[in-house]
């Protein structure tokens, strides 16, 4: 149990998530910006685009993982809900595939910078990489709670 001064671990989860899916919304909100008000302040559509799905499809995908986000969000800062009834064998599985998803992005980050190097660093095509990393690291941290729960020792019965 938390003691009054200290939050409960969830809200630490929570703040986390929180900013990573901060990120994400931002992101989106970004492509919108620029897909539909022609924002020339951000950089243009196909920075923002791999084209691996029709945008019309795209944005409602988008849409859903933002608001899953946002309800993951929600149990961990209340510290109940479905989100965060600890789940180890859960845990196990989101943890392997966010490392699967962060290694290919790194993959595809490698190929794309050895095929076309003008692209380097941050140049075209690697914004969504990059949101492609913030979403498989919001996997794992959210894959740290359900393991840490795993490692709690049980209660005996005194």
């Amino acid at each position: 149990m938390a003691s009054p001064l200290r939050p409960p671990r969830t809200r630490v989860y929570a703040t986390v998530l929180a900013a990573l899916a901060l990120l994400f919304f931002l992101r989106v909100l970004g492509q919108v910006l620029v897909a539909f008000f022609g924002v020339r302040f951000l950089p243009p559509m196909e920075d923002w685009y791999s084209g691996l799905l029709p945008y019309p499809i795209l944005l409602p995908v988008q849409v859903v993982i933002l608001w899953l986000q946002a309800l993951m969000v929600r149990d961990f800062w209340r510290n109940a809900g479905f989100f965060v009834v600890p789940r180890p064998r859960m845990g196990r599985v989101v943890r392997w595939f966010s490392y699967v998803y962060l290694a290919g992005m790194i993959v595809r980050y490698t190929l794309t910078m050895s095929m076309y190097p003008e692209r380097r660093w941050l140049g075209r095509g690697t914004i969504p990489t990059l949101f492609h990393c913030v979403l498989a690291t919001y996997l794992f941290v959210f894959s740290l709670h359900h393991l840490r729960s795993e490692s709690r020792p049980c209660s005996s019965p005194s």
